[in-house]
């Protein structure tokens, strides 16, 4: 089953677009279908729908309900192994 992973950043170009592309190489090198919704911080609450997982490059405080993971080891390169375990519990819980 396509998981859908929402991958939101300030303009959703950037910063969202490295972090969309480590996440399909992960879902890929685990065997997890996903389909990437990338777009801005602001529009998460309207992209919710069928959504398993939020990963922003901002910091964001906001309980949307689903879980969401912090991507910016994806740019800064510290704690990836860490942020792919926590995408991987999720994606693999459901």
């Amino acid at each position: 089953m396509k998981k859908k992973v929402i991958v939101a950043c300030g303009g959703a170009v950037a910063t969202s677009t490295i972090a969309a592309n480590k996440i399909v190489e992960l879902c890929k090198n685990n065997g997890i279908d996903v389909e990437i919704c990338q777009i801005r911080i602001s529009e998460i609450e309207s992209n919710l729908t069928g959504a398993s997982l939020i990963c922003t490059t901002s910091n964001v405080k906001r309980d949307y309900g689903i879980p969401l993971v912090k991507g910016m080891p994806f740019i800064s390169g510290i704690g990836v192994e860490k942020t792919e375990k926590a995408l991987l519990d999720v994606l693999k819980a459901e």
